[in-house]
C-alpha cells in the first residue's frame, strides 16, 4: 500500500455512471472502490459537479444522482475550500495554467493533505504546489502510477 493520500477528479466519479464507455465506466468503479477504502476523501465540490453532470450532461433521473452522490458522501470523508484555497484558485487561474475550478479543486485537496489528485481532465504529471495530477487510465487498464497509488 503506498499509503499516499489522494483524491479524485468529478470526472472519475461522473465515469463510474456513464454506461456510453464501459471500459472507463468499469476502471472508474474499480478506482472509486479502491479509493473507498484507502486515504481517499473527496471534496465536496467533486460531488457537487458528479450530480451537476449525471444529471445534466448523462440524464440520470435527479433521484438517482441524488443518491449515488449521498453513496460517496458516505463511503468517503470530504473537505471543502477555503478562503485561502480560492485566493491561491486566484493566482492560478490567472497564469492560465489551470481553470479557476481546477485550480480550486487542487488548492483545497492540497490543504486536505492530499499529495496527488486522479484525473484525466488535467495535464498527467501536471503540479500544483504540493500536488500532483495523476491519469488513471492507461492503455491497458489503470496506469501504472495510478495503480501504484491505489496500491
Amino acid at each position: 500500500m503506498s499509503g499516499e493520500r489522494f483524491t479524485l477528479d468529478s470526472n472519475i466519479l461522473v465515469y463510474s455512471v456513464d454506461a456510453r464507455d464501459t471500459r472507463k465506466q468499469s476502471l472508474a468503479l474499480e478506482i472509486i472502490c479502491a479509493g473507498a477504502s484507502r486515504d481517499c476523501p473527496l471534496a465536496l465540490q467533486a460531488i457537487g459537479e458528479f450530480y451537476a453532470a449525471a444529471t445534466a450532461r448523462l440524464k440520470l433521473r435527479p433521484d438517482d444522482a441524488r443518491e449515488r452522490s449521498l453513496q460517496l458522501l458516505k463511503a468517503f470523508d470530504s473537505f471543502t475550500h477555503s478562503p485561502s484555497a480560492i485566493r491561491a484558485a486566484f493566482a492560478e487561474a490567472g497564469k492560465n495554467r489551470f481553470s479557476f475550478w481546477d485550480a480550486m479543486l487542487l488548492a483545497s485537496a492540497a490543504e486536505a493533505g492530499c499529495s496527488v489528485i486522479l484525473s484525466e481532465d488535467m495535464q498527467d504529471g501536471a503540479r500544483f504546489g504540493s500536488i500532483a495530477v495523476c491519469n488513471p487510465f492507461g492503455k491497458a487498464g489503470i496506469s501504472p502510477s495510478a495503480r501504484g497509488i491505489l496500491a
